[in-house]
């Protein structure tokens, strides 16, 4: 019987393989095509730069200057509602937790004063629970090896307990949209811990979050097992969220939100829309590549210290001979930043203030040689003139490995940070009621003669 069944098997696999050749011929288009039409692919021009598809006053990136009317490059910059992100955690560092009015901001335009600022937290903390049995019926069944599938699945299924659900008048969206944000780090790390509960056969532990505690605070709290942790590490985990809270419309899964919103459709589909953009590899998956590809160099550079063997080990990876061979040095370039990525800038700080207190600084010193080589070393394979620098994602890995947050909640943490601007930009969408958002696309196959089943010879 086993025999017969692998047999089976096995010509099933056979014509699946088949099938997957016919998708590949009949998806195939000829690239000449693209230049020919001049399509904006990836929504770029041919410099890269991105193309112009709406406008927002939630955020701004700038990596320009204006000089004797010529724009040349310049350390980048981020703003927040117009306020650079740099004067937002520095202006608090030391004080409060920011991250709560950081969100504030991005959704309601301006910085709150004392009394709105301890209202909102109310409303967050009031907020920061799930229904009855949730977490049972939902978090705890069949869980999902990845993480952000979990968050997508049990962001639709709030849906079901929403009192008005397919509402999109503002009042509405914003009642849903600050219940996601508050419950999104419950969901993340109950999710966690059913995943290690199930698929690593470890303790299952859930800790209730405290409403006294900040939302970076509980994070920490719900996730270690002593629910401990120090206030340079709360205060580091802070500016992560932060950091990764908003970065424009032009972001994939900002995009999302956008597109998603535009056709009317419910804040909890637009948010798992949001979030399957987003648990891509190539935007949010990409600080666990960062971390993957520094093992690997921290077990094949002998000498930290050597910039000459790091710079070789470097090049080996460009040349496509070490690591995952797909020749990328991960966590350097950035679509819009060329001097610096500024969120990389203030992480970096955070990082060695993080690492000398873990005593982990030989590692982060290994990371700003290794750093100081790759954007050279890049521009010079690429054959580009511009200046290439770390992005966001370079040190935000080695910061979650010192925090001790496991791989599998990397990119759920970026989630957890970026639902306050996903939620902003869906209001702002909503607000200016704008059309459906619908690209053109060219038709570039052929019409062709139908023929009866009986008729088809080929």
């Amino acid at each position: 019987m086993d025999n017969i069944a692998e047999t089976q098997n096995n010509i099933l696999q056979e014509k699946l393989d088949q099938l997957v050749a016919f998708c590949k011929e009949s998806g195939h288009i000829d690239p000449v095509l693209y230049s020919e039409y001049d399509v904006k692919r990836g929504l770029r021009d041919s410099t890269g730069k991105g193309v112009l598809t709406g406008l927002t006053e939630i955020s701004d990136v700038t990596a320009y200057q204006m000089k004797n009317g010529h724009q040349v490059p310049a350390p980048g910059q981020l703003y927040f509602q117009g306020y650079n992100v740099e004067d937002l955690i520095e202006g608090a560092h030391g004080k409060r937790f920011c991250f709560e009015e950081v969100t504030y901001l991005l959704l309601f335009g301006e910085l709150p004063n004392s009394q709105q600022l301890n209202d909102f937290i109310e409303i967050l903390s009031a907020e920061r629970s799930l229904p009855s049995k949730f977490v049972r019926d939902v978090i705890m069944k069949a869980p999902s090896s990845n993480l952000m599938n979990a968050l997508q699945r049990s962001v639709l299924t709030l849906y079901s307990y929403d009192e008005n659900p397919d509402s999109i008048q503002l009042g509405d969206v914003l009642r849903q949209s600050l219940q996601l944000i508050a419950t999104f780090p419950l969901i993340s790390v109950y999710a966690y811990g059913a995943h290690n509960h199930y698929h690593n056969d470890s303790a299952l532990v859930i800790r209730n979050p405290k409403p006294e505690l900040s939302l970076a605070e509980n994070l920490l709290q719900m996730l270690r097992v002593d629910g401990k942790f120090t206030p340079l590490e709360a205060q580091v985990l802070d500016v992560c969220l932060i950091l990764h809270a908003e970065h424009g419309g032009g972001n994939n899964s900002t995009f999302t939100t956008h597109v998603v919103s535009s056709s009317g459709t419910d804040t909890f589909s637009a948010v798992a829309a949001s979030l399957a953009s987003l648990k891509g590899p190539r935007h949010g998956g990409a600080n666990l590549k960062v971390t993957m590809m520094f093992e690997d160099l921290k077990a094949n550079v002998k000498n930290w210290e050597d910039t000459e063997e790091i710079r070789e080990y470097l090049l080996k990876i460009l040349d496509k001979q070490a690591f995952d061979h797909s020749g990328l040095i991960y966590g350097m370039g950035h679509a819009v930043y060329t001097l610096s990525d500024p969120r990389c800038v203030i992480l970096k700080r955070y990082a060695a203030r993080l690492a000398e207190a873990k005593g982990r600084t030989a590692e982060f010193e290994f990371m700003a040689r290794v750093e100081s080589l790759a954007g050279e070393l890049v521009a010079q394979k690429r054959n580009v003139f511009k200046k290439i620098c770390a992005n966001v994602d370079f040190y935000s890995g080695f910061v979650y490995s010192m925090l001790d947050i496991p791989y599998e909640l990397y990119t759920p943490l970026f989630a957890i940070a970026r639902i306050s601007g996903w939620c902003a930009h869906r209001m702002e969408e909503l607000v200016n009621a704008g059309k459906i958002i619908r690209p053109a696309y060219k038709y570039v196959g052929t019409h062709k003669n139908y023929y009866p089943l009986e008729d088809r010879f080929w």
